[in-house]
This record gives structure tokens, sequence and C-alpha cells, in this order.
């Protein structure tokens, strides 16, 4: 059988980028953020401000988050062919969210302990000058958030539109950081303003200590959703009845053996084993998962009822 009629059973196990104009953005978004990053942690250390420095580490762990995401970007559509990927490199972007996280985990530990250290041993603050900074800080989240802003899109099928995962996972990740990091740069303001206004320089660390626990809490749920689909267990059971029920529509089909996946922010992969007394070919099968948009990998083995034990 000549090599080339084989081709209508293959398929590409590819990620594709579909928002090119996200992922520009974010680069964007980077470099905003940078440089921002810099002066708010120069200005932390030369005012004396915690609540400052707190949103300075946290617009950093921003920049890493950020920084990963566009590499993911690259390096799935560098290695969008290489064989050695059994399922593609869906899952690059899952790695990165996951390290991405665990780094937050770390910097929301040492803004903690920092900020404890001086609630107790408080250091004078140049309110005015951290105030400025910290506002300038505030404003270029909210430019980056409009930046990244995501629009939901239709589903191309209406039965599909409960099943239906955001088009560019990344960049709505990307998008509720940068509202955290905004809410962390409110914070910093209003511990400034009380601290000048009322002489609350308790505050600043307070804030500190209240930037760091939404950092660890934005960590947390990152590792509980990257760690959802790194070890395969993050499809909802719903989905998995679903697509059991459309096998087993025919009532001479019954499902023996079941395997749903996500193999990438946006994609799904599913093995199923049947059996039937009048089995059809495995493409009838498949045809009854077409409504299903996010499944990309799908094998069906089709097993005669005679064959089966006892």
């Amino acid at each position: 059988m000549p090599i080339e009629s084989l081709q209508r059973w293959k398929h590409p196990h590819r990620f594709e980028i579909k928002n090119r104009r996200g992922e520009k953005r974010t680069r964007q978004v980077i470099l905003l953020t940078l440089a921002t990053m810099t002066i708010e942690i120069a200005a932390g250390l030369a005012f004396g401000s915690m609540a400052l420095l707190a949103d300075g580490w946290h617009m950093a762990t921003h920049a890493i988050a950020l920084g990963i995401t566009a590499f993911a970007y690259s390096f799935a559509r560098r290695n969008a062919d290489n064989p050695r990927y059994t399922f593609g490199t869906g899952k690059v972007s899952i790695l990165g969210g996951f390290t991405s996280a665990v780094i937050l985990g770390v910097i929301a530990l040492l803004v903690a302990a920092e900020s404890i250290q001086r609630l107790f041993s408080p250091t004078p603050i140049q309110f005015n000058e951290a105030i400025f900074v910290a506002v300038l800080g505030l404003a270029v989240n909210i430019a980056s958030a409009l930046l990244l802003m995501t629009r939901p899109h239709p589903s191309h099928h209406p039965e599909a539109s409960r099943n239906h995962q955001p088009e560019d996972l990344n960049l709505k990740a990307a998008y509720l950081h940068v509202l955290a990091d905004a809410l962390t740069s409110l914070l910093a303001i209003i511990a400034l303003l009380t601290g000048k206004s009322l002489g609350w320089v308790w505050m600043d660390p307070v804030m500190g200590i209240v930037g760091a626990v939404i950092i660890s809490r934005w960590s947390y749920g990152l590792l509980r959703d990257t760690g959802r689909i790194l070890l395969d267990r993050s499809v909802s059971q719903t989905t998995a009845k679903d697509i059991r029920s459309a096998v087993e529509c025919d009532s001479d089909t019954r499902v023996t053996d079941f395997h749903l996946w996500q193999i990438g922010s946006q994609q799904l992969a599913v093995i199923v084993s049947i059996v039937a007394r009048y089995p059809k070919t495995p493409e009838y099968y498949k045809k009854m998962l077409d409504k299903f948009e996010d499944i990309g990998h799908v094998t069906i083995e089709v097993n005669p009822w005679d064959d089966a034990p006892g």
C-alpha cells in the first residue's frame, strides 16, 4: 500500500496559536510591567514603603508569569510538529503556569516575612513620593488589563457551548493576574494615604501582608488548576458522562473502558472501548463525538458482543 494513501487516516498533533494578537499584546505588557516593576521596587527601597515593595515584587511575579506565557507560545510553535511530543505541545503552557505558581508562592512568603519584620520594627516612609509611584503602578495595571482584556466568542455548535473552553486560556490567566496586581496597587495607595493622614505607619506593613495573602491565594489557585491538568484529573464528570452517553445512544452499544484527559488548555483526548452486538466502524462512533469541539484526539476500540468474556 503506498504511503501517500495513509494520509487520510492521519491527523496532526499540533498546539496552534489562535490568538496572535493576544500574544503580541502579552509581549507589550511584559515590557510595560518590567519598567514599572523596576521603578516601584527602587522607590519602595528609597522611600521605605513595604506596601510599595510588595506591589513591586507582585508585579515582578506578574512579569515572570507573562514571560512564561510568551515562552510557551514560542516553544509550542517551534515544536508543533515534533514527534517526540505524543499529543503535541498543548501542555507547555500548563507546565509554565505551574512553575509560575511555585514562584508566586515563594515571593508571597518573602513579602510576608519582610512585612512582619517591619511591623515590629517600623522604618520612616516618604509618603508623597511613595504615593506617586503607587498611583503610577495602578495606572500601568489598568492599562495592561485593557490590553489583555478577553472577549468571549460564540461556540460553533450550540450543543457544545456548556463544555467549551476559553479560546486562549493563557491570555485569560494573564488578564486575571493583572487584575490581582491592580488590587495590590490599590492596597498600597490606601496604606500610604492612611499612614500620611492619620499617622498609622503600621498600615503600610499590614497592607504588605494583605498583598502577600493575595499573591499566595492566586498561587494556590494556579497550582490547583494546573496540577489537575498535569495529573489528568481536570475534566469534569459531567463532560465525561455526556461523552459516554453520546457513544451509547445506540441501544446496542455499551462502553467497557473509558479514558478522558486534557492534553492542553484547549483540547481533550479520549480513548473509548465499546462492545456491540452489531458493531459498526470506529469512524461511525467517532462521528457521534463531533459535537464536542474540544476533543482533539479520539481512539475507538470496537468489540463484537460474541467476543465479550462470559
